[in-house]
């Protein structure tokens, strides 16, 4: 790293179908069409098929920070589920599920009672007539891979559109879709403190 250069922490809204990395093999789409800042990187990942915040930074102690499950960032996401879930099935995702032999910590859940004003998908989401769909606020204390969409498929709802709206004290707020903006001194400040 150039040790002339600030250090860098940015927040980004990544877009639906946007690997989570500057560069890729295949030639799909990453962060490299949207930032052009040297020396950042992405602190976590967000699947190629979800979208919302992500953090980037030149400091490899504070990406540790992010990303370790140790200081207990809670990640707040929200999705669209294919039909209505009832109580106890909301009562099964705060309590925790076991994927793949490893029980998942207990979340936040909560059924929203309206859509959220997201930007419309470039891919829409698949539609049935017959299925409603709901949206789901989940807090998360882990960063299982795919854990959300492991989480809703488990108990019968399966995830339509996945958008991550918070890391720790760090909003998406309206951060139009392919944008960034720097991190304020009071969001690092409370990235450093947490935990």
């Amino acid at each position: 790293m150039d040790r002339n250069r600030p250090i860098q922490t940015i927040a980004f809204n990544k877009p639906y179908d946007v690997l989570p990395s500057f560069t890729d093999p295949e030639g799909r789409a990453t962060l490299a069409k949207y930032i052009d800042l040297p020396g950042v990187y992405a602190a976590g990942r967000l699947d190629r098929d979800s979208e919302g915040l992500m953090l980037l930074t030149s400091d490899g102690a504070l990406a540790h920070r992010i990303t370790d499950p140790g200081h207990k960032l809670p990640k707040v996401y929200l999705a669209q589920v294919e039909r209505i879930p009832s109580e106890a099935v909301m009562n099964q995702l705060r309590r925790g599920l076991v994927l793949s032999g490893r029980r998942t910590k207990p979340a936040g859940v909560r059924l929203l009672e309206r859509e959220p004003p997201f930007p419309a998908r470039p891919v829409p989401i698949r539609f049935r007539k017959q299925v409603p769909t709901a949206w789901l606020e989940l807090t998360l204390h882990e960063g299982m891979n795919r854990q959300v969409r492991r989480m809703t498929a488990a108990v019968g709802h399966p995830t339509l559109r996945l958008v991550r709206t918070a890391i720790g004290p760090v909003t998406l707020g309206d951060l139009p879709v392919g944008r960034w903006r720097e991190l304020t001194a009071g969001e690092l400040a409370a990235l450093k403190r947490k935990g």
